[in-house]
Parts: structure tokens; C-alpha cells; sequence
């Protein structure tokens, strides 16, 4: 069944790395592989990067349709895709293709908060109690006692919503197709959150949940009187000229040029692609519904950490980083800012995330300098981290990617459905 994943939060990205390597549109369609056409580079960008683009064929060769990536380096800027964009025409990815983000959109959140916050209007020690009175509350729930730092970095204890069992039955295999048009209110996914305790005491553990950036979105619209959307838009895509980059709401639509998304729907039917482009992302809402480019992806985190999104003081707070857990001991979390540890000793800063037919990472050097945005147009594989060893760390890096072929992907999918 499709996984309810909009990131695959943190756990997915570490597993591929220590490898080396690394939810819907009209009806959704079986459909059949066109021969994958040979890695494309767009004309006039810089070509190299061959660790990276082994990465790229690699991760076509175990098995997802496509993928597409984009560095730049300095001024120089590298586009690289093997497989297909369109299963049915087998037309490459191309630079500028639109995709999902899935959690990634929870930098551009927490980039709006902390904007907030340099402004006065609220501070990383106000309880949700104080910014949305009464809003998280029951089953040993308190908003009294978390802070929106602990929900900005997942400290909060509050139970990640997209793991509700009634839930993952609504949107996943045929419940996906009966209802992957309808709409979801925050106020609505709060309420399936808080209808479980909490995993822990806020601030005495780390659980990526999705219901924290919901709650963050809540934020937003009761500080400024705007939806986040509304925010993001007027702090960050305008400014910044990230024309491709979208908060699409409640449409079901790509608004620019796309490539199409698969997933796995059945397990009776595991070899079976279905075409899931279309959906309304409010389920993912704030914690996962934005669609970008790598270009675009690239522009912003570059810009983020070299200074132009937040003042010096913010972004400290930003890049300030707790424990994701012993199994992860490379992987820290910040407010919606992972910093990872690559095998060379480089550090990346960034995010990944996934949604129905779509899995994301985007990755850029603390200097802003280097970075790197990849997309593969599935949400059955590890493989969007696969160029990010290889990139940063060319000469020392495995470049075959851990994914899982369509036969096995339903067996994983609901193991890995923690987030977008």
C-alpha cells in the first residue's frame, strides 16, 4: 500500500548514508516502464560530477523510475538525471522540473518562525499554551508545558499523526484512491494526534513527528493573522525569486512543468507502478505540502545559511542541534535543519522529505557555498540521499544507493511511514 510519508524524516537519510549512498492525479493508472533513456545533462551548465551522476544511474538501476539532481558550486552550476520523468514517454527530467517536497517544506516553517521571532512577535521559550490557547490539550497532552523550540525540533513529545493506524488504512491502497482528493484542516489532523498520548515528556527525548510543524503552521496564521503560506511567500519566495517554488493548499495540481510520481498501492499487485501526481496535500499541510525545483531548493538553503533569510542570532538558534539517538550518533536536528556527518568529515546541512510519489533531499555546506537538491519520482526508496556521499565526498564514497524494488515495497512501506 502507498506509504503516508511526507519525510521520511531523519532515520531514512542516516540509513542511507552509512550505506554510502543514500503521497495523487486524475485516476490513478497502472503503468508500464518506457526504456529509460541515457543521463541527461542540461546544455551550458557545468558537466562533471561523475561520482555524482554513478549515484543517479545507480539508483535507476535498483529499481525507481527516475531521478534528477542539481549541484552548485560556487558559480558553477551541475545537472544530472538518469531514467524517466514520464514512465509512459520516457522523456528525461529536465532542469526546472516541479516536485513535491514533502518535509522539506518544514524549513521554510521554521525559517518563517524564527523571522517572527527576530521581530519580537513571539520567542522560541512561549509555550503553545500562550500562542494557541487551549489548541493542545487531552491524553496527557499540555501545551502548557512545550515550547515551540521543542516543536520545532521534535522534542515536544507530541505523537506524529501520520503513524494513526485508521489514519494510514484511509490513505493507503484503495483508501488512497477513494479519497485522495479531500480536504484536511489542521485543526482536524491536530485532533487525530491528540487522541494519543504523548511518546514523552516534552524535552526529555527526540521523536520526528509531523504533528509539531502543523502545530508550528497553527503559529504562524495566530501571530501574523496570515496563513503560513501567505507568510512563506512574502518573507521567502518573493525575496529570494524562487519562481517554481509553491504552497499549492488544497489544488491537487503541479502548477509548472512536471515529470509524473509512482507508488506502490497493492500488495496483491507489488510489481504494479500506479500514477499518483495528483493529490490535495493538506494532509501533509505545513508539515510537508510545498513543491519546488533543485535549483529553487539549492537558492534557498544556500541563502538561509549564508545569512540573507535570518539575523546572525536566529540562525544560531536555527543550526543549534539536539541528539536524534544513539543509532544516529552522525545525524543531529536543529529547528528544521539536520546536520550530518558524511564518512570524508564534511558536514551538510539540510532536510529531506517524501510524499506520495515523490522522495526529496537537499543538502548545502555551512558556508552556503556547495549544495546539492535531488528528487527521484518514487516513495518506495532510500535513493534521494544517494548523490549526497558522492557529491561531498567524491573520492572516499560508495555510489551504489540502498532502495527497495517495487516486489518489496509495500513489505517496507509502512515500517518507514513516519513522516513526510
Amino acid at each position: 500500500m502507498s506509504k503516508l510519508h511526507f519525510g521520511r524524516g531523519v532515520l531514512g537519510l542516516t540509513a542511507a548514508l552509512a550505506a554510502g549512498a543514500t503521497l495523487l492525479a486524475g485516476p490513478a493508472t497502472a503503468v508500464t516502464a518506457a526504456p529509460s533513456p541515457a543521463p541527461h545533462s542540461a546544455p551550458g551548465l557545468y558537466t562533471g560530477h561523475a561520482a555524482t551522476q554513478a549515484a543517479l544511474d545507480g539508483t535507476v538501476a535498483a529499481g525507481a523510475p527516475g531521478v534528477q539532481a542539481q549541484a552548485q558550486v560556487g558559480g558553477d552550476t551541475w545537472f544530472g538525471a538518469a531514467g524517466t520523468a514520464d514512465l509512459s514517454s520516457g522523456r528525461p527530467f529536465r532542469p526546472g522540473d516541479e516536485f513535491r517536497i514533502g518535509s522539506i517544506t518544514k524549513s521554510f516553517v521554521a525559517t518563517v518562525l524564527l523571522q517572527l521571532e527576530a521581530e519580537k512577535k513571539l520567542s522560541l521559550d512561549d509555550t503553545m499554551d500562550r500562542l494557541l490557547p487551549g489548541v493542545v490539550q487531552g491524553n496527557g497532552n499540555d501545551g502548557r508545558h512545550i515550547t515551540l523550540r521543542q516543536v520545532l525540533n521534535h522534542t515536544s513529545g507530541l505523537f506524529n499523526y501520520t503513524e494513526d493506524s485508521a489514519l494510514r488504512t484511509r490513505m493507503g491502497g484503495q483508501g488512497f484512491l477513494d479519497h485522495r482528493y479531500e480536504t484536511y484542516r489542521p485543526q482536524q489532523i491536530v485532533a487525530i494526534a491528540l487522541a494519543h498520548p504523548p511518546n514523552f515528556a516534552p524535552g526529555t527525548s527526540w521523536s520526528y513527528s509531523n504533528t509539531n510543524y502543523i502545530v508550528a503552521g497553527m503559529v504562524v496564521q495566530k501571530v501574523t493573522g496570515h496563513s503560513y503560506a501567505q507568510e512563506i511567500e512574502r518573507r521567502i519566495l518573493r525575496p529570494l525569486g524562487l519562481r517554481s517554488t509553491s504552497v499549492p493548499g488544497t489544488s491537487p495540481t503541479i502548477p509548472g512543468r512536471h515529470g509524473r510520481a509512482y507508488s506502490v498501492l497493492f500488495a496483491q499487485t507489488p510489481d504494479r507502478l500506479y500514477d499518483v501526481t495528483e493529490f490535495n496535500p493538506s494532509l501533509a499541510g505545513s508539515a510537508g505540502e510545498m513543491i519546488s525545483t533543485t535549483a529553487d531548493l539549492n537558492r534557498f538553503f544556500s541563502a538561509l545559511l549564508r545569512g540573507r533569510l535570518l539575523p546572525a542570532h536566529q540562525l544560531d538558534e536555527m543550526l543549534t542541534t539536539v541528539s536524534t539517538g544513539p543509532d544516529t550518533p552522525d545525524l543531529r536536528y536543529g529547528l528544521a535543519m539536520m546536520s550530518v556527518r558524511l564518512p570524508c568529515g564534511v558536514t551538510v546541512w539540510g532536510h529531506d522529505g517524501g510524499i506520495f510519489g515523490s522522495s526529496s533531499s537537499a543538502a548545502t555546506t555551512r558556508d552556503g557555498r556547495h549544495s546539492l537538491s535531488s528528487n527521484v519520482n518514487a516513495d518506495w526508496v532510500e535513493s534521494p540521499v544517494a548523490p549526497v556521499v558522492p557529491e561531498f565526498c567524491p573520492s572516499s564514497s560508495a555510489t551504489s544507493p540502498t532502495t527497495a524494488s517495487p516486489a518489496t515495497a509495500f513489505r517496507t512501506t509502512l515500517a518507514r511511514a513516519t513522516g513526510f
